[in-house]
C-alpha cells in the first residue's frame, strides 16, 4: 500500500483544502483539488509500469527514450470519483475508460446497508492495468463490487485502487478481500460513524463537487 501522507508534499496540501469546510464551500477548487491528487497518483503509479525503447528523431538527431508499454483503463465510480478520475486521465491521457454507477442501498436497523449497481460500461480488460479510483474508501464494499463487475471485461494483468481518504476499516476489507490489487491513498482516518462515513474525512465528496442531490 502506497499513503501520499506518509511524506510531505503539495498532495498534503490539497488534501487539506479538500477536508476544510471553508475552502469546500469552492466546489471549482474542490474539484480541481480532486483532479490535482489524480495527477499525483497517475505519476507515482507510471513508476510500476513496463517501459520500452523507442528511437526518437529531433531536429538534430536521434535520442533513446522510454515508452509505457502497457495499456491502461481508467474506471470510476459515479458521480463522485469523476474529478480524481480526470486527474488520472490527465496522465494517462491514452488510457480507455470505463464508468460503474453504484450507490449505497438503504441501510437496515444494524445500520447495514448493500451496495446497488445499474449502470456498467467497460472496453476489454484483459491483460491489460485497470486503475479503478473512488474518492473515498469507507467499507470497501463498492470497490470490491466494483472489481468484481469489471471481470465480466476480461481479468487485468494487474489492478490498482486509488482513494483520496480511506478509513482503517476499507484498506483492512481490501487487503483481505482483495489482495491482488494495490492500494494507493491519501490519507488514511480511523474512524467511521454509524452510517459508514469516514470521520473525519470530508464529508459527501459527490454533494462537495457537484452540488446536493434529492
Amino acid at each position: 500500500m502506497f499513503v501520499l501522507t506518509e511524506n510531505n508534499s503539495l498532495a498534503n496540501h490539497f488534501l487539506s483544502e479538500l477536508r476544510d469546510e471553508n475552502t469546500q464551500k469552492d466546489s471549482m477548487r474542490f474539484r480541481r483539488n480532486l483532479e490535482r491528487l489524480g495527477e499525483v497518483f497517475a505519476y507515482e503509479i507510471s513508476k510500476t509500469l513496463s517501459y520500452q525503447k523507442k528511437d526518437v528523431g529531433t531536429q538534430l538527431g536521434i535520442k533513446q527514450t522510454y515508452h509505457i508499454s502497457q495499456e491502461v483503463v481508467l474506471v470510476t465510480i459515479l458521480r463522485a470519483g469523476l474529478p480524481l478520475h480526470q486527474g488520472l486521465l490527465n496522465y494517462f491521457d491514452k488510457a480507455e475508460n470505463a464508468f460503474i454507477g453504484a450507490y449505497r442501498g438503504k441501510h437496515d436497523e444494524k445500520e447495514a446497508f448493500e451496495i446497488e449497481m445499474d449502470y456498467i460500461t467497460s472496453p476489454d480488460i484483459h491483460g491489460k492495468i485497470l486503475i479503478i479510483s473512488d474518492p473515498m474508501l469507507a467499507t470497501g464494499k463498492s470497490i470490491e463490487k466494483a472489481y468484481h463487475a469489471m471481470l465480466r471485461y476480461g481479468i487485468p494483468a494487474k489492478t490498482h485502487i486509488v482513494s483520496a481518504i480511506a478509513s482503517q476499516r476499507g484498506v483492512r476489507f481490501i487487503q483481505a478481500r482483495l489482495p491482488q490489487c494495490r492500494l494507493w491513498v491519501g490519507d488514511i482516518d480511523t474512524e467511521m460513524n454509524s452510517k459508514s462515513y469516514i470521520v473525519p474525512g470530508l464529508g459527501d465528496a459527490g454533494d462537495l463537487a457537484f452540488g446536493g442531490k434529492v
